[in-house]
């Protein structure tokens, strides 16, 4: 494929890196087959997922299993090669059995999990066994929806009292399942709790300098809003790279599904804050807190979300200065990643991108791959290789 020359980004640059991509997951997804990898690499290499009661070695648990499906789901739509599509066939047929058996659900990233895996599948191809799981997985979305607060709580058994009526800036991209839903079934409740949910958290968790909470809680009887908080930044008060990220790209799509204006602006404040926050290669350290000289590890996959998201506003403004202020942003972040991020060969590494950080407060995926880090730039290779192309979003 040939891409068109774009800003800080050439044809050429872009479909070398998309050739180096695709080859790792070609490989990958021959090394796990029916099986997920782990959540981060270790030392450059994805391991299986660990073995856990009820889950054997590389099982479909926890939240970011999706994200190895939605390559395979992108590399299908770049390269129509069978072996692609029968891959992403599997795992979405995996992702089917596991909402039917009711495999761990306990969470709001339902939205992560199935808008990558079957909602794919019968947008693509009209599978519609992927398009009843899909529904399932919102339906369950839906249970952990907060009255009065109108807040879908984040984590855990919803009577666990640590957890209740806490939600975190990354469910913004959980919401996409919702509104998926609601188009599908023409149900009002999936848009109600999207425009509800997203107000909350543009109220909210999105601070008056324009920085993010990456948590927040509301009183549960009440739906007062009590305070925010951070369980993966430097300090409750920083700005968790991650999390700022989330916000551009999932205020922006959420815009889209809703057309309130208020959510475009939100997206326009966190993209501000982030582009202001940025060291001289335009990758984030993993706290935007930190800044040129710090020796904190940098976040590649907090990059490559902001990427997305600031095509996602390019594409929504139109024309105009705004439009070309995020676009030019975007191919410039993404012209750092492929120079600068990613592995010389792909043989060198599982990971699409590295130096991310899943957590570095529990010292968790530390300077390794991950596996949003290579959906996301993923995804944002195809964008630009595939203008126009409808995300999964």
């Amino acid at each position: 494929m040939t891409t068109s020359p774009t800003p800080g980004t050439t044809a050429t640059a872009v479909d070398l890196a998309l050739a180096a991509a695709l080859a790792t997951v070609r490989r990958n997804s021959t090394t796990f087959g029916a099986g997920y990898p782990d959540d981060t690499t270790l030392n450059g290499r994805y391991l299986p997922r660990p073995a856990t009661a009820g889950f054997p070695l590389g099982g479909n648990r926890g939240w970011t299993t999706s994200f190895f499906n939605g390559m395979e789901w992108l590399a299908w739509e770049l390269t129509q090669e069978e072996v692609f599509r029968d891959a992403a066939l599997a795992h979405s047929a995996d992702f089917a059995r596991r909402v039917r058996a009711g495999e761990d659900l306990d969470t709001h990233d339902l939205g992560f999990l199935y808008t990558l895996s079957t909602v794919p599948a019968w947008r693509l191809l009209a599978d519609a066994d992927g398009r009843e799981a899909a529904l399932l997985a919102a339906d369950h979305l839906m249970l952990r929806l907060l009255e009065p607060a109108g807040i879908i709580q984040a984590w855990g058994d919803l009577s666990d009292p640590r957890q209740r009526g806490r939600t975190i800036v990354d469910s913004l991209m959980n919401m996409p399942l919702l509104t998926w839903a609601g188009e599908q079934t023409g149900e009002a409740r999936f848009p109600d709790a999207v425009q509800r949910h997203t107000a909350q958290l543009r109220e909210h968790i999105v601070r008056a300098d324009n920085s993010t909470f990456h948590t927040f809680y509301w009183d549960i009887e009440t739906g007062e809003a009590l305070r925010g908080a951070t369980e993966q930044g430097a300090f409750d008060d920083s700005c968790w790279a991650r999390g700022q990220a989330w916000g551009i790209y999932g205020f922006a799509l959420n815009y889209r599904a809703t057309g309130d204006p208020l959510l475009l602006d939100a997206a326009w404040r966190c993209a501000d804050y982030f582009l202001a926050h940025l060291p001289a290669d335009s990758v984030p350290f993993w706290d935007l807190v930190y800044v040129d000289g710090s020796d904190a590890p940098r976040d590649s996959s907090s990059a490559a979300i902001a990427v997305c998201g600031l095509l996602e506003l390019a594409e929504l403004e139109g024309t105009g200065e705004r439009a070309e202020r995020a676009a030019d942003a975007a191919h410039t972040m993404l012209a750092s990643l492929i120079d600068n991020y990613t592995p010389e060969r792909p043989e060198d590494s599982d990971a699409l991108l590295l130096h991310s950080v899943y957590d570095l407060p529990k010292n968790n995926g530390v300077d390794e791959g991950t596996l949003w880090g290579d959906y996301f730039y993923l995804e944002a290779l195809t964008r630009v290789a595939l203008p126009g192309r409808k995300p999964f979003w």
